[in-house]
Formats: structure tokens, sequence, C-alpha cells
């Protein structure tokens, strides 16, 4: 491995396999923020932890809450600043609106943005955006060693775009 890298891992609460991606990224010497397991050392963010019925909320409460509730700028906060303080993205997919916010985010910023996709997943014309489009953590790990990212897009737009 060439530098090790500051990575916010974008994903769901719901993937299984977020967990293991962590901690193969540290393994391989690479600082990692965990939205599940935050730097500041209080729990990741959870609706759940603002009201039990959130599923069920109007669209004037979400909006309410998101806007006034500590626990959920806590939450914004934190995430916000592990996305500030990485230099890299994997968004590991299934995962939802946010992580793909995160990513969004990630590659408005001009900083290095890693999918991490797999079989059954559904194509998206807009994984062009990210520096690297991988099909296993093993790619993530040698994609990460390359001192530049192979931009997915690159070829694509020379060919097409004149």
């Amino acid at each position: 491995m060439s530098t090790a890298s500051r990575i916010y891992v974008a994903s769901s609460w719901r993937n299984p396999f977020q967990p293991t991606v962590v901690q193969r990224l540290r393994v391989e010497g690479h600082e990692v923020y965990d939205f599940r397991n935050p730097f500041n050392g209080v729990p990741g963010f959870s609706w759940s932890d603002i009201d039990p019925d959130w599923e069920s909320w109007s669209a004037a409460r979400y909006r309410e809450l998101i806007m006034t509730h500590p626990i959920a700028a806590r939450g914004f906060v934190s995430d916000l600043r592990g996305m500030q303080w990485a230099n890299t993205c994997v968004l590991v997919l299934p995962c939802g609106r946010s992580a793909h916010l995160e990513a969004g985010w990630f590659t408005g910023q001009g900083k290095r943005c890693i999918i991490l996709t797999r079989d059954g997943e559904e194509p998206e014309l807009m994984a062009l955006l990210a520096t690297d489009i991988c099909i296993s953590l093993d790619e993530v790990i040698s994609a990460l060693a390359s001192p530049t990212a192979r931009s997915p897009r690159a070829g694509l737009v020379r060919k097409f775009a004149q």
C-alpha cells in the first residue's frame, strides 16, 4: 500500500457487509470513519432515537424534527465532520438516499469516491461521477493502493463529448 487514506464509509444500517468493509480497510492501514461508531464515542444516529414511531411521520413532522431536534443535529454534525476529515468515500451498496447524498458531496468537493457494488445491484448511470467502481472489496483495496483514481467516465467523455 502506498499511502493510508482517511476513508468515510457511506452505506446503510441495513447493509450487513458494512462492518466487514470498515474492518478490512482498518486492517489494511487506513483510517476509517464508521457512522455506526463515530470518533466522538456517541453511538451512530438512528431515527428511532428521536421517535420509535418515526416511520409514520408526515412530511411536515419530518421537516420539523430534522431541523430542530438535538439528536438529529448531533448525528448530522458528527457525520459531516467525518466527511470533511476524510479524503475518500467508499459507497457500499446497497444503501439509501443519505449514503448517496454523502457520496455526491464527496464528488462535488473533488474528493475521491469509490463505489463498491456487487451482483444484483441496480445499475445507476450517475455512478460515472465516482472515481472508481469496484466489484469486490479486494478491488477497493487495490484502487486505494493506486496513486491515481481510474475515473470510469474519462474515456467515455473523451469518446462521446466531441
